[in-house]
């Protein structure tokens, strides 16, 4: 046969290769050497709940230095002073202490308590800034959580308590618990 010939080459003529393992393999294989990440939450303001009726809930994100992911990777974040502040159709962050970690923040001066804005949608913003305004609300950080490799905080839309409301509140609390002792009592 010639060069030029109109024949199919035979099916034995073909490549043979070893087989291609599966990609998920691959993928499954590096991820026991990757580093353990760190997940769920960072700090809690457990007394909001016990101060405000907590209404609307909405997920922020954080606009953070480098020092601070550091010390907040080690576990120095406190939110339970921080409330938020809404200035000029921005919503920042106030009151949070992140403690600088010596190692992290050696070339910059830290500010443990400085104002960070917070990173949210324009709707969200217009329906905080028009509770907080018209309504009577405060917006209060409630917790501070990763979310992939990324700081999340929290926000909430709450209603102050009266020290009757409070008292009400934990009357409430107690007895749910008495009636959970109550039900695992009778059922064993």
């Amino acid at each position: 046969m010639g060069l030029h010939s109109n024949t199919v080459p035979a099916q034995n003529a073909v490549l043979h290769c070893a087989p291609r393992p599966p990609s998920h393999t691959a993928v499954m294989a590096k991820s026991g050497d990757k580093k353990k990440q760190t997940g769920g939450r960072i700090a809690q303001n457990k007394r909001a709940r016990h101060d405000y009726f907590l209404e609307d809930k909405f997920e922020a994100g954080l606009a953070l230095l480098g020092w601070e992911v550091k010390s907040i990777r080690d576990g120095r974040a406190q939110i339970g002073e921080a409330y938020v502040n809404l200035h000029r159709g921005e919503a920042y962050l106030e009151g949070a202490n992140i403690t600088p970690m010596l190692s992290a923040s050696t070339h910059v001066v830290p500010e443990p308590q400085r104002r960070r804005k917070l990173l949210l949608h324009a709707h969200e913003l217009a329906r905080i800034f028009a509770a907080t305004s018209q309504k009577g609300y405060t917006c209060i950080a409630t917790v501070m959580y990763w979310k992939d490799n990324k700081v999340k905080l929290e926000i909430a839309l709450g209603k102050g308590k009266q020290q009757h409301d409070k008292r009400m509140t934990k009357r409430d609390q107690d007895w749910q618990r008495d009636k959970q002792r109550l039900m695992k009592a009778t059922t064993r």
